[in-house]
């Protein structure tokens, strides 16, 4: 299980998310298969992940990182990748 952040841009608008199949789900979007936010406004690069052993802790720490103010989340993001690059492409190889 997996716990991701996307963004528009770097310190552009932020999506939170949990899945299964990180893969496939950013994958979708990427190519805003599933019509809602992240297609709206145009939010399709992950900038930050974490793995989970299950998902009550995946869903737990979704909850948890939803509460979190933007700046904490920024920080977040920039603690592990501070240019904002897209991970897809190193966790698609």
């Amino acid at each position: 299980m997996y716990v991701y952040l996307l963004a528009s841009k770097k310190h552009g608008t932020l999506y939170l998310g949990v899945t299964n199949d990180l893969i496939r789900r950013v994958y979708e979007h990427k190519t805003k298969v599933i019509r809602g936010f992240t297609s709206r406004y145009s939010v399709k690069l992950l900038v930050w992940y974490e793995c989970c052993d299950d998902p009550e802790t995946a869903i737990a720490r979704e909850k948890d990182l939803k509460k979190w103010r933007r700046d904490w989340k920024i920080a977040l993001i920039e603690g592990s990748n501070p240019d904002w690059t897209d991970l897809y492409s190193s966790i698609t190889r």
